[in-house]
């Protein structure tokens, strides 16, 4: 539960900060992102945790972005429906980076108690 909790505090933070403060209109956003999912993944114990955390994750980061940045006419509360799609497509790809973290941390231990 603590992981959910901070998964969800890392991906809010991640979205403000990089709607607002840090590479701003810059795809090197991602990168931040996918490195964070990448870490969130490796921190999981179990491969179901890991993907879910990460979508988990990938929805805060994508959601949070999107409603700090917005600077539209249309209310807010029109448009968080559709916000909330393109938070799915996060949520993909945290699932994504969340299994891929996860198993670069298996890879590494394998290589760890297997020395070649």
């Amino acid at each position: 539960m603590v992981k959910l909790f901070v998964a969800i505090f890392i991906g809010a933070a991640l979205g403000i900060i990089a709607s607002r403060y840090l590479f701003v209109g810059s795809w090197m956003s991602l990168v931040l992102w996918a490195i964070a999912g990448l870490a969130i993944g490796a921190w999981c114990k179990r491969r179901s945790q890991a993907m879910l955390i990460g979508a988990v994750f990938g929805f805060a980061v994508s959601f949070v972005f999107i409603w700090s940045g917005y600077t539209g006419s249309a209310s807010l509360i029109s448009r968080l429906p559709f916000f909330a799609i393109l938070g799915m497509v996060g949520a993909v790809c945290g699932f994504v980076l969340g299994f891929v973290g996860y198993m670069i941390r298996r890879l590494v231990q394998r290589g760890r108690n297997h020395p070649g």
